[in-house]
Parts: structure tokens; sequence; C-alpha cells
């Protein structure tokens, strides 16, 4: 996926557990995992915001973009289902 999470480097400038980030986000632990692991879909923007309050970092000290290779460059309009128009030869 081209979303990499960076939660774990914040816990360990932090020096805190998974298990208290989650606590005092209110998320499961699990919940927690799926998204430090790369595995989520998605995320609550009220969720990052928390994770940020607690945190004391911003959403990109989070979340950055990664290309998943060489011509990837539109992989989002492909994921989301959205046509990406073919461009018109010259006249």
């Amino acid at each position: 996926m081209p979303i990499a999470v960076d939660i774990d480097v914040m816990l360990a400038k932090r020096k805190m557990s998974v298990g208290e980030l989650a606590d005092r986000v209110g998320i499961t632990p699990a919940n927690l995992a799926v998204l430090k692991n790369g595995r989520a879909k998605a995320v609550r923007f009220t969720t990052l915001a928390a994770l940020c309050e607690v945190l004391d970092c911003q959403p990109g000290d989070l979340l950055r973009w990664e290309p998943d290779g060489p011509g990837d460059g539109d992989g989002a309009a492909h994921e989301s289902g959205a046509s990406v128009p073919a461009a018109s030869p010259p006249r």
C-alpha cells in the first residue's frame, strides 16, 4: 500500500506502549495494531486527531506516501475506481 504508517516511530520517541496509546486515544489495542501495521483501509479524522493530540505530533508524522513501484504515480485513481482519461493524440 502506498500509505505508510509510522506510529511505531512516534511511540518510540514518546516512550509509550501500544496499550497506553490505545487507552489514551480510546480505541482497542487490536484496532490500533491494525492501523499501525498498515492493514487499515481507512482512518477516521477523529481518530487521527486523537492520535496526534496524545502523541503531540502532526498527521504527517504518522502517515506518509510511498509509491509501490516504478510507474505507479496514479495508483490512487485506479484503486478508487476512478477512470483516468487517455491523452488525445497530437493533431
